[in-house]
């Protein structure tokens, strides 16, 4: 199911991300609207030739370095509850990130040292309020409030791609590596001291008090250059990665009215970061020099689809509390709304229907979800579709009807019309999901889903997700040497190094007695037990 990652450790790191992100240090910080004097911006953006705010190399944390830090960081937060692994969701942000990467490399942005060097990976954080957030070594944090509140694609790459820029020209490692008196592992000391404060305020308020942490965080605000360079450079690779300028106008301009009306904490940055007209009227000017087209490809229809699609299901996600479920579970569209309006907005109830485990209504939310997706250009129906069923398989899953859904998944993905992608995260994960739900565990399909989840971690070895499916396969397969190796491995991907080696540890006791295949499987597990120890050694002498 499209379920998050759940831990036992009932902490709120996140919640201290956003905080220092937004007000007090920068190496965590979201985008941060600062007056900028308006810089008209002519012809192709490819061939703009941006200003540099010196030297990037001087005093600046190594590229090696600051993926370290990021490292470090990244294995305190991943335990946290707040982080979120829902695939759909997490594919798309993927996508917008992507598009952007490659728009930077293209550009001459993201030069091979930092794009060798760096994660370059995006994460979503189940947060209501509106913010991203950038991490050192190329980690950028993705609030779903974010999500749920862009009208159009184009206004969500416009935030990562400020966000992108500010990594790129590397601001956050040279703050950082100007901290003349404190080495960067202090530093990540630090920072991770305040993050495993989240769950106390009082300790956390008594970390920032210092003399020391405050003298940091006061150095380590964004320059308005920093500030202005990160927009120029954010725009550019907005508009060769395909998307609308507009968009980050568009931005710009719901946030300032945002501010205006509602100051309930829904829009942390603006707090301490508000927007300008004069910024406004930047962003307005680079669209009309921006050399982009009266005329709208169509790939805008799938793009629009897909984003009021995501955008609806983060609605759902980023808000667990009850009351906040019953209000989706309520939600209707216009009589007079659109149809891309009524298949977001009935997709929405349904996904929010799951959860409240109301299958009966879900399916009929998502049937009205399909009569308003027929209304839709077709250019954009297969995305609805995919979507769709995607949602139906989910919710027969979380109903224990796993050979139904099974049998969906496949009749979607072998039809005359492609709707599903056998090879994409989602389905993957979805498939295995629906064979472990399956009364009867046929054998070949359990082997079958166990293959393309080693594919998939194949292609990404830190899917903490797939590692656990794959435990679960494997120990349905009598595999138990193989799925202990697989819990091992996604409490590592999570940051777990202690209980990765308990579990690895754990495996060289009870085994004993093993056969040549399952001996091959405790000897890898060895090896890997040795690099996570060595790698918690590291940690520790840091601290």
């Amino acid at each position: 199911m499209f379920l998050p990652l759940t831990h036992q450790r009932p902490t709120h790191l996140l919640r201290s991300v956003t905080c220092i992100g937004v007000a007090a240090c920068v190496a965590l910080g979201g985008l941060q609207p600062r007056p900028a004097a308006a810089q008209p911006v002519g012809g192709s953006t490819s061939s703009i030739n941006l200003p540099d705010l010196g030297d990037a190399s001087a005093a600046a944390l190594s590229p090696i370095a600051e993926r370290r830090l990021g490292d470090r960081i990244m294995r305190s937060i991943r335990q946290d509850p707040a982080v979120l692994d829902d695939p759909l969701l997490l594919e798309y942000i993927g996508g917008l990130w992507q598009g952007l990467l490659s728009a930077a490399r293209q550009r001459g942005d993201l030069g091979p040292e930092l794009w060798q060097s760096h994660a370059w990976e995006a994460f979503l954080v189940r947060d209501s309020s509106v913010n991203a957030f950038a991490l050192p070594g190329g980690y950028i944090g993705v609030h779903l409030g974010l999500v749920a509140m862009t009208r159009t694609p184009d206004e969500l790459a416009s935030v990562l791609a400020h966000e992108l820029a500010h990594v790129t020209q590397r601001h956050i490692a040279r703050m950082i590596g100007q901290q003349s008196q404190m080495s960067w592992v202090s530093l990540a000391s630090l920072l991770l001291g305040v993050l495993a404060a989240g769950s106390n305020p009082a300790a956390a308020q008594a970390v920032i008090a210092g003399g020391q942490a405050v003298a940091i965080q006061n150095q380590l605000n964004f320059s308005r250059d920093m500030e202005r360079e990160a927009d120029r450079v954010g725009f550019g690779v907005l508009v060769d990665g395909g998307y609308d300028p507009a968009g980050m106008a568009g931005m710009f301009e719901q946030l300032a009215q945002a501010s205006r009306l509602n100051d309930d904490g829904s829009y942390p940055y603006l707090r301490t970061h508000p927007l300008t007209t004069e910024r406004i009227g930047e962003a307005r000017s680079r669209v009309g020099t921006s050399g982009w087209g009266l005329v709208r490809p169509a790939v805008d229809d799938v793009r629009a689809t897909r984003h009021a699609l995501m955008a609806a299901r983060a609605r759902v996600l980023m808000d667990a509390r009850q009351g906040a479920l019953q209000a989706m579970m309520r939600r209707q569209p216009a009589a007079d709304a659109d149809a891309l309006t009524q298949t977001a907005t009935h997709y929405g109830r349904a996904v929010a229907l799951q959860r409240a485990s109301l299958h009966a209504e879900a399916a009929e939310a998502l049937k009205a979800a399909r009569d308003a997706a027929r209304l839709l250009p077709v250019q954009a129906a297969p995305v609805a579709d995919r979507v769709l069923a995607l949602a139906e398989a989910e919710g027969l899953i979380q109903a224990r009807q796993g050979a139904q859904a099974l049998a969906l998944l496949m009749r979607q993905t072998t039809g005359p019309r492609l709707t599903l992608d056998p090879q994409a995260r989602p389905e993957r994960l979805l498939r295995a999901e629906a064979v472990l739900a399956a009364s009867g565990h046929d054998t070949a399909q359990l082997q079958t889903s166990a293959d393309q989840i080693e594919a998939q971690l194949s292609a990404q070895a830190q899917d903490a997700t797939a590692w656990l499916l794959l435990a679960r396969l494997w120990q349905k397969l009598g595999l138990p040497v193989r799925a202990v190796r697989a819990e091992a491995e996604a409490a590592a991907a999570l940051g777990d190094l202690p209980g990765a080696i308990d579990r690895a540890e754990g495996a060289q006791r009870r085994f004993r007695q093993p056969d040549a295949a399952d001996t091959i499987e405790l000897s890898a597990l060895l090896s890997r037990s040795r690099a996570w120890q060595r790698q918690q050694q590291e940690d520790l002498r840091d601290r």
